[in-house]
């Protein structure tokens, strides 16, 4: 009795502290439109020295003891807003921020906290306001996120006619691109000269280049996270543009004011349209070349508790060619399309929860022939992916983000049909099925003032399943029947010590898995990159990074400075063999080769 009596005497201050603390939470929206701010900041400044962010979808929440605080509200290109609170009991807060009314002359690229640059445990993470993306210069009047993106340190073009683009050093395909958290297997208009995202229907667009957090995976170099605008749920507005080879329109407005929105925006290009008349009468009649893109959002809010997405995207290239000289003749659409439906709920002022069932589809096509002769091939992605992830705030400057993942692959690579007259060919080339899944865990939380880090660990598992024919004993698998099973173990870390209140120095280190893998055949002049899965022939790639640098800010925050060094190694990097002649009839893992980088 005596020492269950010394027990609770020992706990009783942490008691008694839980007993005093409260928790301030709410919601940051832009005044005009009701969109909620990714990445606000919130900061205390009586008694200062503590602050948070939102969340993807505009929350915040901080523990704090009983008492009075004084907090500012800030979020780039928005006018600071200032409340004062009385914390006696948790405390809901919804803050709705204006626009600046002076607009600056330069373009300015910034992570989302003013200090960020200094006190962010993560690396290399940068977010890009899609106002400044607009007054960069664009090719043909087309605004383009990814190549803003590519204007960044450490990002290279793969090059004109090519979608792709290196960061540090890796492939492009080791990106990963989100819209909406859907992936987006080929990010390219037009040979790669434009990317497939519309800026008039962006919210947010976030790069991150450094140490990849635990909630994102499957690729080994960066993620480009894009977000869709939710749509004005204040009022109805239209806008659009005329460019040299592209118009675009967007409408967005309230369903039910102050509670559901919608937004739809629509491009299209018409250059050859226009050349049609001339085109008339030549050899080179019903040649033609388009691309389009739609993206369509709504949301609705049921309660401040929760709250439901749904967003589409649907985009596509179509090439004709007509040589009608010689009999010849190609057609050559691709494209992707992407939905995505998403739930927040909010289980309390701690603790916030998304849903999500997410589908995306890549396909690649080509038809064409001369006389009696025609070849047809298809390559394509198409993915079912389900994820629940969890936020959760146990206390000022203290988050956690936990949550499972799982999607299903199917991969249709080059599939070949021939005829010549008569006579008929195809390759027999099924479609690859696998399942992939993750659970991740995710702290960041401060040790001092001085320290602060960005702990994560992510085990991920991909499974090939058949229907199957094993190319090294001839096993026949049935639908569903497991093949092969990869697992991996994620660890990541980053960290930052403050030297002052201007200057730091970070670290980190990330290790990833990668078991999808895009395969280019530099002979073709074609856009025919093929995806394969990872499966008894071809091991996941596996990439291991360091990252160390100095941060400074100059002139209280206005002007940023850092010095990064990084050295990453890559395991079973997959390319084709040497002197290798693209060959329709070959199965396509008999024609790769492995190494390092």
């Amino acid at each position: 009795m005596k020492k269950i009596l010394l027990i609770l005497i020992l706990l009783s201050p942490i008691f008694l502290t839980a007993q005093d603390k409260h928790t301030l939470s709410g919601y940051l929206r832009d005044a005009a439109t009701g969109e909620t701010l990714v990445g606000a900041n919130i900061l205390l400044q009586k008694p200062g020295g503590q602050g948070t962010t939102t969340n993807a979808y505009g929350f915040y929440s901080l523990q704090l003891p009983t008492g009075a605080y004084e907090l500012v509200f800030t979020y780039l290109g928005y006018e600071p807003q200032e409340a004062s609170v009385v914390l006696d009991k948790d405390v809901r807060l919804n803050i709705a921020l204006e626009e600046e009314s002076l607009q600056l002359a330069e373009v300015v690229v910034t992570a989302r906290e003013e200090d960020e640059n200094v006190r962010g445990t993560q690396m290399g993470t940068v977010g890009l306001a899609m106002d400044n993306v607009k007054k960069l210069p664009a090719l043909m009047g087309e605004v383009d996120v990814l190549k803003a993106i590519q204007l960044l340190p450490g990002v290279l073009s793969a090059g004109e006619g090519t979608s792709g683009f290196y960061v540090r050093g890796g492939g492009p395909d080791q990106n990963l691109v989100l819209l909406d958290e859907a992936v987006v297997y080929n990010s390219g208009h037009l040979l790669g000269f434009f990317s497939v995202f519309n800026a008039d229907a962006i919210k947010n667009t976030t790069l991150i280049k450094g140490g990849m957090p635990a909630q994102y995976g499957g690729r080994l170099s960066s993620v480009v996270d894009i977000q869709m605008k939710e749509g004005n749920n204040r009022y109805y507005s239209v806008e659009g543009g005329i460019g040299a080879i592209a118009s675009r329109l967007t409408v967005q407005g309230p369903i039910v004011r102050d509670r559901s929105s919608f937004m739809l925006s629509a491009r299209r290009t018409y250059a050859l349209d226009l050349a049609q008349p001339f085109l008339k009468g030549t050899n080179f009649e019903g040649t033609n070349y388009y691309f389009y893109d739609l993206n369509a959002k709504l949301n609705y809010r049921f309660s401040d508790e929760d709250r439901l997405y749904f967003s589409t995207y649907f985009g596509r290239d179509v090439l004709k060619f007509r040589g009608n000289f010689r009999d010849f003749y190609f057609d050559l659409p691709y494209g992707n399309a992407t939905a995505t439906l998403r739930w927040n709920h909010l289980f309390s002022s701690q603790l916030f929860m998304n849903v999500s069932a997410i589908y995306n589809d890549y396909d690649f096509s080509f038809d064409g022939g001369q006389g009696d002769f025609r070849i047809g091939l298809f390559s394509g992605v198409r993915d079912w992916n389900g994820k629940v992830d969890f936020d959760w705030f146990p206390g000022a400057g203290h988050k956690v983000k936990f949550g499972v993942n799982y999607t299903y692959h199917q991969l249709t690579p080059n599939v070949a049909t021939a005829t010549n007259g008569e006579q008929t060919f195809t390759n027999d080339f099924e479609p690859r099925y696998a399942h992939e899944s993750a659970v991740y865990l995710l702290d960041d939380f401060s040790l001092g003032r001085r320290l602060s880090l960005n702990t994560g660990l992510r085990l991920s598992a991909f499974t090939q399943v058949g229907p199957y024919v094993s190319k090294i004993d001839s096993a026949v698998y049935a639908d569903g029947e497991p093949v092969k099973t990869y697992l991996g173990l994620e660890p990541r870390l980053s960290l930052t010590w403050n030297l002052s209140a201007n200057a730091s120095v970070k670290g980190g280190v990330t290790l990833a898995n990668q078991y999808l893998h895009l395969v280019s055949n530099s002979t073709s002049t074609l856009p025919a990159d093929v995806w394969v899965p990872s499966s008894e022939l071809v091991k996941p790639q596996i990439g291991l990074q360091y990252a160390l640098g100095f941060f400074r800010n100059f002139a209280d925050n206005m002007l940023e400075g850092s010095l990064e060094v990084y050295y990453k190694d890559l395991r079973n990097q997959i390319d084709y063999r040497e002197n290798y002649v693209d060959n329709v009839a070959n199965d396509l893992e008999a024609e790769f080769v492995f190494g390092k980088g």
